[in-house]
C-alpha cells in the first residue's frame, strides 16, 4: 500500500461549516469530496478531485486531501493490531450501550496505537471506494460504526454501503492525503 497520512481526528462541524465543535454529520459523500477540495485549495495544494458533469475522479498524483479509500481505513484503524478491534470497545469508542443516544465531540475515548482517534464508533466515516458496483451501482463505503450502533457494528471489518448523496446524523468523514 503506498504511504498515505490519515487525519487524526474526523473533520468536525467547525471546520466544515463553521459550526460546533461536534464531528461534522449529515455529510453526503459528495460534500465530503467537494470539502477535501475546498480544503486543498485553501492550503495551496492541487485537489485531488475532478468533479465535471455529476462524475469524480480522483487524480492519485495531485497532493490534496482526499477521502482514505477502504483498505487505507482499515490498516489506519487497526494501527498493527489484528483483533475486531483496537482496543475495549468502552475505551475506544461511542456506540449504542454508551453514546446516551447522541453524538460526542472527538477525542473523548482512548485513540489507537497510532493516535488516531474516534476510527470506531461515534460517527461513520466515509470512503473512497465503490461498495459493489455490480450489484449496487454507485453505493461508496462508510466505516467505523456509530453512536445509535449495535457493539457487533463497530468493528474494524464492518461495512456499510450508501448512495453518495445520503446525509444522516451519523455519517461523517475524516481526511487523507498521500505522501
Amino acid at each position: 500500500m503506498p504511504a498515505f497520512e490519515l487525519g487524526a481526528f474526523p473533520v468536525t462541524q467547525e471546520q466544515y461549516n463553521g459550526g460546533d465543535g461536534l464531528p461534522a454529520v449529515e455529510v453526503s459523500w459528495l460534500d465530503a469530496v467537494r470539502f477535501c477540495n475546498t480544503l486543498s485549495e485553501r492550503d495551496g495544494l492541487a485537489p485531488a478531485y475532478r468533479l465535471e458533469g455529476g462524475e469524480v475522479e480522483w487524480d492519485r498524483s495531485a497532493p490534496g486531501y482526499r477521502l482514505p479509500g477502504e483498505a487505507e481505513w482499515e490498516h489506519a484503524c487497526r494501527a498493527g493490531t489484528e483483533g475486531p478491534r483496537y482496543g475495549d470497545l468502552d475505551e475506544i469508542a461511542w456506540y449504542e450501550g454508551n453514546s446516551g443516544g447522541r453524538l460526542h465531540p472527538p477525542g473523548e475515548k482512548r485513540p489507537n496505537a497510532w493516535g488516531a482517534y474516534d476510527l470506531l464508533g461515534n460517527t461513520w466515516d466515509w470512503c473512497w471506494d465503490l461498495y459493489d458496483p455490480a450489484v449496487y451501482g454507485e453505493y461508496r463505503v462508510l466505516k467505523g460504526g456509530g453512536w445509535a450502533d449495535e457493539h457487533w457494528s463497530v468493528r474494524v471489518s464492518v461495512r456499510r454501503r450508501s448512495h453518495p448523496t445520503f446525509r444522516v446524523d451519523d455519517v461523517g468523514f475524516r481526511v487523507a492525503r498521500s505522501r
